[in-house]
């Protein structure tokens, strides 16, 4: 493991119950990281989101892909103390549900990567599955 929680609450602004990552695996500041989501019974939205059949909305999905990609920006000297902001996504899709008991690989490659914005895409994985993929960008501010 690169980045426990506490560490990674260092870079990124999220705290519990909206921090969606739990580690981070690997790391190339401004290029690329790996990180992982453990999906528990107790997350918050299972409550309400199919109670009959817990499945983790696809939204938030991309948002804990997004923040991902936030700690691969913000762990990058010049953004440090910055917030990157969810500035889009295309072409999103599922492919698999994520239930309680499955653990997220999150992986984000950033292809684009100016002064104030980013693009990158965005994986997420249960074992070798496609769980969903999209195009992300962030505005940093």
């Amino acid at each position: 493991m690169l980045m426990n929680r506490e560490q990674i609450m260092e870079v990124i602004p999220h705290r519990d119950p909206f921090l969606l990552i739990d580690e981070v695996e690997e790391m190339e500041e401004g290029k690329s990281i790996t990180a992982i989501k453990h999906v528990s019974e107790k997350e918050y939205y299972f409550a309400g989101h199919f109670p009959q059949e817990k499945v983790m909305p696809g939204v938030l999905i991309i948002e804990a892909l997004a923040q991902a990609g936030a700690v691969a920006i913000l762990s990058m000297p010049e953004h440090r103390g910055k917030i990157a902001y969810f500035g889009g996504i295309k072409e999103a899709r599922f492919r698999q549900k994520v239930v309680p008991g499955d653990t997220l690989r999150l992986h984000v490659e950033l292809d684009r990567l100016r002064s104030s914005s980013g693009k990158g895409e965005a994986t997420a994985y249960l074992g070798d599955k496609v769980a969903c993929k999209c195009e992300i960008t962030f505005a940093i501010g």
